[in-house]
Order: C-alpha cells, then structure tokens, then sequence
C-alpha cells in the first residue's frame, strides 16, 4: 500500500544515503528495487510515519490473510490482537509453512512407520523381524541397494501410475536408510539383526 506518508519516508530514509546524491528517477528505480528485494526475501516493510506494514503477495493469503485481519482489527480487544499478532508472526517467519515442509515431513513419518509391517522378513519366528536390507547391510550392499532405489523410484514418479506420491515416498525413505547407511549419523550400533533367541 502506497500512501502520501510512505513516499516521504521513503524520501527521507531510502535504502541508501548515497542515493540522495542521484537523479530523482534514478533513486525511485533503486528504491523500488530496494522495496521488492525486501519482499522477495519475505520481509514485511512498515512505514514508521503511519505504521502500515505491506507483506509479500504471497503471504496475504487463506490462512495468513484471517491472522492479519485478526491482528490489526479494531474490533478485537487487546489480548485478542496480541495472540493474531504471536500467530501472524509465527507464520512469517517459519519457512517450513511455505512449501508444505511441515505437512511432508509427518506424511513421510507416518509412511514409514506403516511401511514395517509390510516388509519381507524371515518366516520363522525366531527371523520375524529380519528384513531383507538386514541381509544387504550383513554383505555391505546396504548403500548401494539404497541408492538404486532412489533412482529406480525417482524415475518412475511419472512415468508409472503418473504422479504417483508413493513412488516420492519411496524416495525419501530410501534416501534415509542411505544416511545410516552411509553413517551421516554415525557408526551404526552392533545389532544382532533382532533375532530373538529366547524364544520357543
């Protein structure tokens, strides 16, 4: 939002003293770049003389677009403002809200933990919770296995079944056994493949 206030602090507190030392055109084109680089980045400008803040395009949307409301409504006592505005905030600066990172990542969780009840294990009681990777990881083929994988299925998102989000989920599950694997978090604990011997 552009207002008579705006222009004059931004007149008077450019982006840059050295600007004031520059032709009228060439100072709005630097201040105009200034502005949409500030938003690009996702930073909300407010203008000190009227304490109107413009926020990027994208985040006056849905959701975000009911906390401004909330937030700056005369409307709304007190209390009511400064929880819109705690919640405003939050939302602008989590990042992890702008691409659905959030949402992936307890998708992926819930996929993998489905995921061990359809594995191949042993078929004898005593072998039920072995599973084939076990076997790979016992012949260090565990990373290469891992890795085929992760080209087999990030291949075929889109060409079988179409845009398959399992195929995705595949991926991503694979690319995390590859981080054991490949010892990202450090050496993997001595296991016995979780053989339970004491069984009848």
């Amino acid at each position: 939002m552009v207002n008579s206030w705006s222009l004059l602090y931004d007149e008077m507190y450019g982006p840059d003293d050295e600007a004031n030392l520059i032709d009228s055109s060439t100072k709005e084109s630097l201040i105009k770049d200034w502005k949409e680089k500030q938003l690009k980045q996702g930073k909300p400008m407010t203008d000190d003389a009227t304490y109107i803040t413009e926020y990027p395009t994208e985040y006056i949307t849905g959701e975000t677009a009911n906390l401004y409301i909330n937030a700056n409504s005369p409307y709304n006592d007190g209390w009511t403002q400064d929880f819109y505005k705690e919640e405003l905030e939050k939302k602008m600066t989590d990042s992890r809200n702008k691409y659905h990172e959030e949402e992936i990542l307890k998708d992926v969780e819930e996929y993998v933990s489905r995921t061990y009840n359809g594995h191949y294990t042993g078929t004898k009681h005593e072998y039920r919770n072995v599973q084939t990777i076990d076997l790979m990881a016992s012949r260090d083929l565990a990373s290469d296995f891992c890795q085929a994988n992760i080209l087999k299925y990030g291949s075929r998102y889109g060409s079988k079944d179409g845009k398959n989000k399992k195929d995705l989920m595949k991926v991503i599950h694979y690319a995390m056994l590859l981080l054991h694997f490949d010892e990202h978090y450090g050496k993997p604990s001595i296991t016995s493949g979780n053989i339970d011997h004491n069984m009848p």
